[in-house]
């Protein structure tokens, strides 16, 4: 594997990161299954060597486990990691659609827990985590502002897949990214989000380009998922589970097209093919799969007869997902 990955600024936030980078919810030993801390520190030590430079995680991913195994893995070394959390899960109230931070203190406060967890005195971006309308948004972006300011945060953004939730987020204009799910299988926001992303100098970060792992192939209608993992969900739920059937006959008329690479790489060389796109952060619980996901950066582009068997199948601005909701 050779080359150097190629960067790409992140909205403007000034931050340049490299367009296939490390999410990692997995490492937080919390909903994909088992996992081991020697392996993710592996992983992760693999990514830095690889050239990767952007690692996203969040409070809520192992309830900051996730923080904690990034905050070891850059000991000694944090000027090499650019690195990106997310706030917001944790004491949101759906009944209520009602957050905890009703206060800019509180905002603060968890900001600072997760520098604790992550061993430093700031995060590159910081993202709210809450994907619904809800009376604390301001207070949310006030205390972002506040932490800005401060020097504790460089940039922040959101995440989420609601294109009127990121508008009222950036009615002041200075939201600097926005995660959201995107993939061959789901393009719902091709449709409005990225060119309304283009137009506001908003950087797009990819989370879900493998379809939580459907669009590497590996995954069969019979498939048994581990205790621990979300995924069962797709078994067991009748609705989810007739779109994860929909989906696998999708990736078997797509296997052909991966020829010289694997289907998950095609899967990431689609992720970071739209202009709106500064990078894909897939996930990864062993060095293999970080290997083999970051190989996609030194692959030439989709030719245009894969485009035309993608558009046939999953049409821009069209798509549906099953996890999250």
């Amino acid at each position: 594997m050779g080359g150097t990955i190629k960067k790409r600024t992140l909205g403007k936030s000034g931050l340049d990161i490299t367009e296939i980078s490390l999410g990692l919810w997995p490492i937080g030993g919390e909903g994909w299954g088992q996992v081991e801390d020697a392996e993710s520190l592996k992983t992760i030590d693999a990514a830095l060597e690889l050239g990767v430079n952007f690692y996203d995680t969040a409070d809520v991913y192992g309830f900051g486990h996730s923080e904690k195994i990034l905050g070891k893995a850059m000991k000694g070394r944090r000027d090499k990691f650019i690195v990106a959390t997310k706030i917001g899960w944790i004491g949101f109230d759906h009944e209520k659609q009602s957050s905890a931070y009703t206060t800019v203190d509180k905002v603060v406060e968890v900001v600072e827990l997760a520098l604790k967890h992550l061993q430093t005195d700031y995060v590159d971006l910081i993202q709210s985590h809450i994907n619904f309308r809800d009376k604390t948004m301001e207070t949310m972006i006030e205390g972002f502002q506040k932490l800005q300011q401060d020097g504790k945060v460089r940039a922040y953004g959101v995440s989420t897949s609601n294109f009127e939730y990121l508008q009222q987020f950036n009615a002041d204009g200075k939201c600097a990214s926005l995660q959201i799910d995107h993939s061959i299988l789901n393009r719902t926001s091709e449709a409005e989000i990225f060119p309304y992303c283009m137009e506001n100098n908003i950087g797009v970060l990819v989370r879900g380009p493998l379809a939580m792992g459907i669009l590497t192939g590996k995954l069969t209608p019979d498939w048994e998922f581990p205790d621990g993992d979300f995924r069962q969900a797709w078994q067991k739920d009748p609705e989810r589970h007739k779109i994860f059937l929909e989906d696998l006959k999708k990736v078997e008329k797509l296997r052909p097209l991966a020829k010289g690479k694997t289907m998950g790489q095609l899967a990431l060389l689609f992720s970071i093919a739209h202009p709106a796109v500064t990078a894909s952060i897939p996930g990864a619980k062993t060095v293999q799969q970080l290997e083999q996901n970051v190989a996609a950066a030194h692959l030439p582009a989709l030719t245009e007869e894969e485009w035309r068997v993608i558009d046939s199948l999953s049409p821009s601005g069209g798509g549906r997902k099953i996890w999250p909701a």
